[in-house]
């Protein structure tokens, strides 16, 4: 008698504490919850995802396409984040997109030719969603890095820009 007392005390207590407020959070949900936590020792990178260039070609656009382009283009402006160690562009796009609830779609890097993870849709734009030359590249610095995305290791102040283009004439590879 004494001892289902006991278990019956130990259940009531062990679910006051679940019901209380117990927050169980992987590492993963930790830092998307504490994302914007920038402290003044923190290193950080910036990040912007554009897709202004569809704007100039409405015409090639997938029709069903009209309404997930944002006003002016813009998915993301230039946002700052903590820089983890080990951030690849990748990584900071990924964890962007879903601390920002920005669709994004990919292939891993074992799926392809490059060895590199490839990116092939933000927020509902993919290859050749704007003709046969379109798709996301992305800049860092201004610069067009010389690896994929999940190969490029970030560094503090790194400006990651993700931008889609209509047509490879836009940038000189």
């Amino acid at each position: 008698m004494k001892k289902d007392i006991l278990i019956i005390f130990a259940v009531i207590l062990a679910l006051a504490v679940l019901i209380g407020g117990s927050n169980f959070q992987s590492v993963e949900e930790y830092y998307l919850v504490h994302i914007d936590d920038i402290t003044p020792e923190s290193e950080t990178v910036f990040i912007s995802i554009d897709c202004s260039d569809v704007l100039n070609h409405l015409d090639r656009l997938d029709k069903a396409l009209l309404d997930e382009i944002p006003p002016g283009g813009v998915i993301l402006p230039r946002t700052e984040y903590v820089l983890r160690p080990g951030d690849t562009a990748f990584d900071l796009l990924k964890r962007t997109a879903r601390h920002n609830a920005i669709q994004m779609e990919y292939q891993g890097a074992d799926r392809n030719a490059f060895g590199s993870v490839y990116v092939q849709g933000i927020g509902y734009l993919y290859e050749f969603s704007c003709g046969p030359e379109s798709g996301w590249v992305y800049l860092v610095n201004g610069k067009f890095p010389d690896k994929g995305c999940s190969g490029y290791e970030l560094s503090d102040g790194d400006w990651v820009q993700w931008i889609y283009s209509c047509e490879r004439s836009n940038f000189e590879f």
